[in-house]
């Protein structure tokens, strides 16, 4: 569950945006180092002086999605930030013979430990599922967590979602570009955002430049999609925590970020409207604003 975004490289403006957001030109980004961590090569960059927090992404999505606005809004906030690209997102390595989610979470928790040692983590999607099992295994390492757009549990729907984008692969079959772009866009955003034609048609843009072909990485995190129900296992998380749920999310709809929510103990839960899976870059004042809050409060 989670669609893959892989925004341009060589561009002003990254992707479309609403009002308030701190938008950063990606081709100014400086390069990421790649160090070995936990086995593999991992591709990472931070920025910023004060507190650590690393961000997490999704399915698909390179560390340098987070800097179109929550990175520029975290450092003007104090804070040192983070990014990642996940194993499975090149340079960092592609471990295309698989991967499970705690070899994930065993990489967010060498990178910090090799940054110092305790941080803030915020994740979107697959990330905020990482984001919740390292909260679970290694509080030593989590100040506060920040889960966006997440789960506890499969559910029929985005399991057969989930399905289906990999026999697409497996077989060999790559969807018409347009056609690709217009399905990716009904699923990740929010009608609100849809109903603007000029903003529209540049989200179809990007997302036909992506393409629904995806690499043998990307291809080995699909595979993550399919896990256990863990809400109760979060019952036993003591790591302060916000879960946001996106008020369109087709792909993981807010219900089920609600639930594991009320499954961490004294876990905050805020509802973001008008906001589709994509809700952080739809809406990156609301979104913004409350990760602000929530890691200086």
């Amino acid at each position: 569950m989670g669609a893959t975004y892989v925004p341009p490289d060589a561009t002003s403006k990254p992707f479309p945006h609403g009002d308030g957001g701190r938008a950063e030109p990606i081709s100014n980004l400086r390069a990421m180092p790649v160090v070995a961590l936990n086995g593999i090569n991992l591709s990472y960059q931070v920025q910023g002086e004060g507190d650590l927090v690393v961000m997490v992404m999704g399915t698909g999505s390179p560390g340098r999605v987070w800097h179109a606005h929550q990175v520029p809004a975290l450092r003007e906030a104090g804070f040192r930030v983070a990014t990642v690209d996940n194993r499975g997102i090149p340079p960092t390595d592609e471990c295309a013979a698989g991967m499970k989610i705690d070899d994930l979470v065993g990489d967010v928790a060498a990178l910090i430990e090799s940054l110092g040692g305790r941080a803030h983590v915020v994740g979107t999607s697959m990330g905020a599922r990482v984001t919740q099992e390292l909260a679970l295994a290694r509080p030593d390492l989590v100040a506060k967590a920040v889960m966006l757009a997440t789960a506890g549990r499969n559910d029929p729907v985005q399991s057969a979602l989930s399905h289906g984008e990999r026999a697409l692969h497996d077989q060999g079959i790559t969807l018409p570009p347009r056609y690709f772009a217009a399905v990716d866009a009904v699923l990740n955003l929010s009608p609100a955002t849809l109903r603007d034609p000029v903003v529209a048609r540049d989200w179809l843009d990007v997302f036909e430049f992506t393409g629904s072909a995806v690499g043998k990485g990307v291809r080995a995190q699909m595979d993550l999609n399919d896990f256990d129900d863990r809400l109760d296992a979060y019952r036993a998380i003591t790591v302060p925590c916000l879960v946001v749920g996106f008020a369109d999310d087709r792909v993981l709809p807010a219900h089920l970020a609600r639930e594991v929510a009320e499954a961490i103990p004294g876990a905050r839960y805020e509802e973001v409207a008008d906001a589709g899976h994509f809700g952080f870059l739809e809406q990156p004042a609301a979104v913004n604003r409350l990760l602000v809050d929530f890691l200086t409060g």
